[in-house]
């Protein structure tokens, strides 16, 4: 196998992943670091992994030589490189790899990002189930590491869709067109790469690894993607800065329409904020005694609430495709109304046509999206918040119609009537104009 990493302003996680690969067995392998035109330490941190690594006498990179003793792994070797000149109408990083790949001499090739860290064994275990599977190209959704509030509550919303957009199920069925995979860990044939025409064929796309798994499912092979937290886990993002830049760079190219997915993660914040706050306001009012709000139901003013909580547990069951933690997943109703916003600017973006990513500009040839107000999903998003607005004046009507008006109607008293009128006896505050006193003397 050759391992492929491209590498641009990478310090603060490179040495990581370096050392969960070299920790490796079970498998001949090559390790390739791409310096991408880095900034900091990157190069100096990659070079010193090169040192680390002595081939003892009779072995090279792919095992013993005829003077060695047969069945013996090699130990990794590892390739310091820079990329090549960033070509026109290429992105850096899809340059980079192809320059990896061009130098491979794996019969798999196994292209990772910096911030991976592998598991033990999980190289071996990967070829083989590639193997049993008769794939061409097997791809795994690392384990998801999340530390900070939004990382904790914007990435299981995104992980979540992208699990509802393509599933697995799907992704590995021959006749189905859906093919996805990720990039953090893709790992395609030498035979199926270079058959399909490798990074070449999609230089400038940004979102590579759906564009690679593409080409290899068209071409009539097999691919095989699923959650792969028991080989390789990540912290994409270390902050909010890298989270917005990272996702708005792409996010819009996985989900389409953007401005529909977007509305309707909207109306599933929207409905549950909405009918949180109803619940809130009318125990509030019912607790200070404002008119007749004193005697209004309990029922009525939890009915709001009990709606919310189905609602969310509805998006609960969906995050649960995600593999996040219950405390992430519970943080993520903050996330729904981020999400719409990273997808309607990564949108813009789109549209606009200029994406920076890494200190670089890129060029995006997709095509203007509709506007999002003129969407299934804008109209839908109307009509959930119409609906909440009316079910919580339709509550509010039905409780308190008995208790703020007096009906015209008589009312038997022992022997005597007496009607209902709203205006007060200004002479006896207890009564009201038109009260039959209760003695006949009277």
């Amino acid at each position: 196998m050759s391992v492929i990493v491209p590498a641009r302003n990478e310090e603060a996680c490179l040495a990581l992943c370096l050392e969960s690969l070299l920790g490796q067995e079970g498998i001949d392998f090559e390790v390739i670091v791409l310096d991408d035109a880095s900034t900091d330490r990157t190069a100096e941190i990659a070079r010193t992994f090169v040192k680390r690594v002595s081939m003892s006498p009779g072995e090279d990179a792919w095992g013993p030589t005829n003077n060695g003793a047969a069945g013996v792994l090699a130990r990794p070797h590892v390739i310091v490189i820079s990329a090549p000149p960033l070509p026109e109408n290429w992105t850096g990083k899809n340059n980079a790899m192809s320059a990896g790949a061009r130098i491979a001499k794996g019969k798999w090739l196994l292209f990772t990002d910096a911030d991976t860290v592998h598991k033990s064994g999980s190289l071996a275990r990967a070829v083989a189930e590639a193997e049993e599977q008769g794939a061409a190209l097997l791809s795994y959704s690392p384990e998801q590491e999340v530390r900070t509030f939004w990382e904790k509550a914007v990435m299981p919303v995104i992980f979540a869709e992208l699990a509802a957009t393509y599933p697995p199920k799907k992704v590995n069925d021959p006749g189905s067109p859906i093919a996805a995979a990720n990039g953090q860990y893709l790992m395609i044939s030498r035979e199926a790469y270079d058959a399909v025409g490798g990074h070449t064929k999609i230089a400038g796309d940004l979102l590579e690894d759906v564009a690679i798994a593409r080409l290899v499912k068209s071409s009539g092979r097999k691919i095989f993607f699923r959650y792969g937290g028991h080989a390789v886990r990540t912290r994409m993002y270390r902050s909010w800065a890298q989270m917005k830049e990272g996702w708005t760079k792409n996010l819009a190219l996985l989900f389409h329409p953007a401005s529909s997915v977007a509305c309707l993660r909207l109306a599933e914040a929207g409905f549950i904020a909405v009918t949180l706050a109803q619940s809130a306001f009318l125990l509030l009012i019912r607790t200070v005694g404002f008119r007749g709000f004193a005697t209004m139901p309990l029922g009525a003013c939890l009915m709001p609430a009990l709606l919310a909580t189905f609602a969310w547990s509805i998006v609960l069951i969906r995050l649960r495709k995600a593999h996040f933690p219950v405390s992430s997943n519970l943080l993520s109703i903050f996330g729904l109304p981020v999400f719409a916003h990273l997808l309607l600017q990564s949108a813009k973006l789109q549209r606009l046509g200029d994406i920076d990513w890494r200190g670089r500009q890129y060029k995006s040839t997709k095509k203007p999206a509709p506007r999002w107000f003129v969407t299934q999903g804008g109209l839908f998003l109307i009509a959930v918040l119409l609906c909440v607005l009316l079910f919580g004046a339709m509550i509010v009507a039905v409780s308190l119609t008995p208790h703020l008006r007096r009906p015209s109607k008589f009312e038997t008293i022992g022997r005597y009537q007496r009607t209902h009128y709203a205006a007060r006896n200004p002479f006896c505050p207890d009564t009201l104009i038109g009260d039959a006193l209760p003695h006949p003397q009277s």
